[in-house]
């Protein structure tokens, strides 16, 4: 038994040293094509591509036509083209004399700040023009001045007023974002956006709400905001590939 199995075996081994030889010897072929059907081609486009900088045009047309507006400017990150990490400031102000209900004068001027993400909703990414949707958290901390002229005193009935200045408020909100930017020429693009504003928190005076808060707008839970904005994108090229 013993003797008749050793040509089994004799034969088995050679048969596996001959299929271990081929293997080896057809590894890398075998080894390249697997990488060829499964490798992620390389992107030319560098991850950062360059940043903008822009000047919201709406706020400051609006103070000029009416009592209260804002002056606002952006930091915006591009990161691959998808992605666009986004820092606003600005400052609002308002001046809003004899309200038609209350009577009373507001006034406020102060900063706010916004603070965000931006998303490439294009198929195609490395264009120009770009269409995108994100969202802002943004917040402001603003002193008020309320005062009231010509108020007729209960007991005497003569005119008189009173004012309280330097009230202490705040305010905490989330915006939602949708827009386009188109290039016009050289690093100069023009945008618009729509925002949808939704209070978070809120901190008002012991004598009622303010009317205005910067950068939120006049007093409610939440508002649908435009912007318009002039934008110059400072981005970078595609890297050059290497031999």
């Amino acid at each position: 038994m013993k003797t008749a199995a050793l040509p089994h075996i004799s034969s088995c081994a050679s048969r596996l040293i001959v299929s271990l030889m081929l293997l080896t010897a057809a590894a890398p072929a075998c080894q390249a094509q697997f990488k060829k059907l499964f490798r992620m081609e390389k992107d030319s486009i560098p991850f950062f591509k360059g940043f903008a900088v822009s000047f919201d045009l709406v706020g400051a047309v609006t103070y000029m036509l009416s009592d209260h507006g804002e002056y606002e400017g952006a930091l915006r990150v591009n990161l691959h083209d998808q992605w666009f990490p986004i820092f606003e400031a600005g400052i609002g102000v308002a001046n809003h004399k004899k309200d038609e209900i209350t009577g009373l004068t507001y006034k406020t001027t102060a900063p706010f700040f916004r603070i965000g993400m931006d998303w490439n909703i294009l198929r195609r990414k490395h264009q120009a023009n770009r269409m995108y949707a994100g969202f802002r958290y943004a917040f402001t901390a603003y002193k008020a001045d309320i005062i009231r002229e010509n108020l007729p005193d209960p007991v005497w009935q003569t005119a008189t007023g009173f004012g309280i200045e330097g009230l202490a408020c705040s305010q905490h909100w989330l915006e939602l974002v949708v827009g386009i930017d188109a290039k016009i020429f050289g690093p100069l693009h023009l945008g618009w956006n729509v925002r949808y504003k939704r209070r978070l928190y809120h901190s008002d005076v012991e004598i009622g709400q303010t009317w205005y808060v910067p950068g939120f707008g006049t007093y409610n839970k939440d508002h649908i905001g435009v912007n318009f904005n002039v934008i110059v994108d400072i981005g970078r090229g595609k890297k050059k590939m290497k031999n």
